[in-house]
């Protein structure tokens, strides 16, 4: 048994592999005991709860990109989550501190590096975050996806392993037939599946509006996550196409199902989305966004373009040319056929499981 503190989140991208951590150890260690720390008002704060584990959230934001009177507050609720951070560690006591990313496990594993605490960090992304990169001098350990990390961390302290993703997605052995049920597709006919991630895109909701018709007009059907904000203008948009078979739906909970009826998804390029497309190895479309830290998220779909296992377009192209090339992409089994079996070999199984171990191998570091 272990005590760990898990930190980090603001998007599905951070808090999914946060969640897969925790499981892998609750399984790996009976006994073991957890506590999360997010940042208040972000989607963890809801998200990790409803997985059966307690959060407790921090005052801490980001900094705007932008001059802005958020900035001029920043270094007070830094300074403010600090101290709550070193609290909370001693009470709760952890044999190691765990972040994953997003600017909430900054103040946590720097206080707990400074209180002696093992460390590790688990970097998702091909291009680290600041958090992380400023975090990686003072931990004890940095798990990481890609290769060549050494650019950004001390290579002595990189174990690769892939990213964690969630459990029910490994494997999609039959469950086809139960997603198409749950979901109400046709078997017979091409199923296109768009995820914008958890919180939606607006590019890739405002390119599957214009793109209605041509996929009513050639029967192909639609699946379509749209985040919260968009989701009534979906729907109301749908009305206007009786003929076209298409289901759009805020969040979309049961991920394995969605992948298992898909011929084609869509996808925005975070790293654990892309670690759950080679899982299920499904043919795919990646539109990165482009506003990302160090534009990461194109840098991730390059390194599955480059082994011919995914397709990538560029945001500002999306909505005049991405559905053009989803149809032509769906309606070419061959095609199809080649990027799965590329883009099967690019997954990395047991991530969760082997973060794990160095986190036990850590804990037993203190003991």
């Amino acid at each position: 048994m272990i005590k760990v503190m898990i930190s980090g989140g603001g998007t599905g991208g951070h808090i999914f592999p946060a969640l897969a951590i925790a499981n892998a150890i609750k399984e790996k260690y009976a006994g073991s005991e957890f506590l999360f720390v997010g940042a208040i008002g972000k989607m963890e704060m809801e998200k990790v709860p409803a997985a059966g584990y307690k959060i407790i959230g921090l005052p801490i934001t980001g900094i705007a990109r932008s001059l802005s009177f958020k900035n001029l507050v920043f270094p007070f609720k830094l300074l403010k989550s600090i101290r709550i951070s070193k609290r909370l560690i001693r009470e709760f006591k952890p044999d190691v501190v765990v972040g994953v990313g997003g600017f909430a496990s900054g103040p946590l594993l720097y206080a707990a590096s400074k209180m002696g605490i093992p460390t590790l960090i688990q970097e998702q992304n091909s291009y680290p975050g600041i958090t992380n990169k400023i975090l990686a001098k003072r931990v004890d350990k940095v798990c990481v996806a890609y290769d060549g990390m050494d650019r950004f961390f001390p290579k002595e302290k990189i174990r690769f392993t892939g990213n964690p993703i969630r459990k029910d997605i490994t494997s999609l052995s039959g469950k086809r037939e139960r997603g198409l049920e749950q979901f109400g597709f046709d078997g017979s006919k091409k199923i296109i599946f768009v995820t914008g991630g958890s919180l939606g895109s607006k590019t890739l909701n405002e390119s599957a509006a214009a793109a209605l018709r041509s996929l009513e007009e050639k029967g192909i059907q639609l699946l379509w996550q749209t985040g919260l904000a968009y989701s009534a203008q979906a729907q109301e948009m749908l009305k206007h196409f009786p003929q076209l078979k298409a289901l759009s739906l805020p969040f979309i909970k049961e991920m394995d199902y969605a992948y298992a009826i898909a011929d084609v998804v869509i996808s925005r390029a975070g790293a654990g989305a892309l670690s759950e497309l080679c899982m299920v190895q499904k043919a795919s479309i990646l539109v990165p966004y482009p506003f990302a830290a160090e534009d990461h998220q194109t840098k991730n779909a390059q390194a599955l373009v480059t082994h011919k296992a995914a397709l990538m377009i560029a945001d500002q192209e999306a909505q005049e040319k991405l559905f053009a090339m989803a149809i032509a992409l769906v309606t070419n089994d061959e095609e199809r056929q080649k990027l799965e079996m590329n883009i099967s070999k690019l997954a990395v199984y047991d991530a969760a499981e082997t973060i794990a171990s160095e986190v036990y191998n850590l804990a037993g570091v203190r003991r």
